[in-house]
């Protein structure tokens, strides 16, 4: 039976822990994984180097800086000019100006457009971002939406940034996660939201060999071909 094509979506608001539980699902299922949101951040970066800038015009700096998905350790992930776009992705600045710039239509068009064409060239692709399940591949076959506490979220944001936190610092980091959540929820295009029939994951109180270990039991129950 072939497998071409297979798209497992995990969506969930920022620090929910989507990237690193989608990166260890597809390891264990031997899928590809792609992170939706470091294309969005990879345009926000190249959004950031214009003085001015609106969809088009950042499109148009897109296709001329060569900003593409390649296979990198089992990831697709973007390259602009030819060299992993990584280092310009996880900024102060960015992390700003992500949600503006994933709010325009003309970019969740450009972008949606090239994660299907990558499920499609993918045997099982694993999917994160925030509507993965819902407004890019309603019908994926296994649909997943993280959660957790915004205390929990916090703590895991600031703990990946290799700080210690205390008290004021999980306040002001929940409230920008929140900030975040609310900007996301609220935008016309493709909103923040669980998919209807997506299964509900609250990471809260698991670790993270947990989380990943039901998604797999999920997948593997609904897709015995993996």
């Amino acid at each position: 039976m072939t497998r071409r094509g297979i798209v497992i979506a995990i969506d969930g608001p920022s620090a929910s822990g989507k990237s690193s539980t989608a990166a260890a699902v597809a390891r264990e299922l031997g899928a590809q994984h792609l992170d939706s949101g470091a294309v969005y951040r990879a345009l926000t970066a190249l959004a950031l180097e214009q003085e001015s800038v609106e969809p088009a015009a950042l499109l148009r700096a897109a296709d001329a800086r060569g900003l593409e998905l390649r296979e990198a350790g089992g990831a697709l992930v973007p390259f602009l000019a030819g060299r992993d776009a990584e280092p310009l992705l996880r900024s102060a600045a960015v992390n700003a100006r992500v949600s503006e710039v994933s709010a325009w239509p003309q970019v969740r068009g450009w972008v949606n457009a090239r994660l299907r064409q990558a499920a499609a060239e993918a045997d099982v692709l694993v999917l994160d971002g925030r509507d993965i399940g819902t407004a890019v591949f309603p019908a994926a076959p296994v649909k997943v939406f993280l959660t957790a506490t915004p205390a929990a979220r916090a703590r895991r944001r600031l703990l990946q940034r290799g700080e210690t936190p205390d008290a004021a610092q999980l306040e002001r980091e929940a409230a920008r996660l929140a900030e975040r959540d609310a900007l996301d929820s609220a935008r016309a295009v493709a909103p923040l939201r669980q998919a209807p029939d997506a299964v509900l994951l609250d990471t809260t109180a698991l670790d993270f060999a947990a989380q990943v270990g039901e998604i797999v039991r999920l997948a593997r129950g609904r897709l015995p071909e993996l």
